[in-house]
């Protein structure tokens, strides 16, 4: 009897653990447990318990998150603190939001000129261009209150007052309050 061959084994593994999937997503294992936990992640659960992900699934939830096909309102995190993008990627991502992250003010003006984000979330304190002059860029490219732009800084004292008489729709002091910002992403841009 002659053996069947199998076919040769791809480089990327059809089912994912959770971690695996976390990873190839770009996101926290607590996130993509979230999203398998309210729906938006197909998963399956072995017998001890543990979930397996389908990478034809977790293809086709990036092309839905992607932004322009997005599963909720688009957010821009615009801040050169990259553990500080990927927490409130994950808190927003978590929350029904399409996050896009730039580490400076002019990949962040690169990333508005390829498509629009339904907000803004950006840092006053960056090298080279600050957060000030890119508010300005973006007020001056697309209108003031456009798009509305929520500024973070450590500096809470003056920032604050700044960011209302320059036309930002809101201000978090850093460190802030993590359900501080979802409230505040909330109020401004419901999913």
């Amino acid at each position: 009897m002659a053996r069947e061959e199998l076919p040769a084994a791809s480089s990327e593994p059809e089912w994912f653990t959770l971690g695996q999937a976390a990873r190839y997503l770009g996101v926290a294992q607590s996130t993509i447990r979230k999203w398998s936990d309210d729906g938006r992640v197909r998963a399956f659960y072995t017998p001890g318990g543990h979930r397996r992900y389908r990478r034809g699934d977790l293809d086709a939830f990036l092309e839905r998150s992607s932004p322009g096909g997005g599963t909720g309102p688009v957010v821009l995190i615009v801040d050169d603190d990259e553990r500080l993008r990927e927490y409130v990627r994950d808190r927003l991502g978590a929350e029904g939001y399409a996050v896009r992250e730039a580490g400076s003010a002019e990949e962040g003006l690169q990333m508005l000129e390829e498509a629009t984000p339904d907000l803004v979330l950006l840092d006053v304190m960056m090298p080279k261009v600050d957060g000030w002059e890119m508010l300005r860029r973006v007020q001056e490219r697309h209108g003031v209150g456009t798009i509305p732009v929520v500024m973070f800084s450590g500096k809470v004292d003056t920032a604050a007052d700044e960011a209302a008489s320059r036309g930002a729709h809101g201000f978090i002091g850093k460190p802030f309050d993590p359900q501080e910002l979802v409230d505040q992403t909330k109020q401004l841009l419901p999913t």
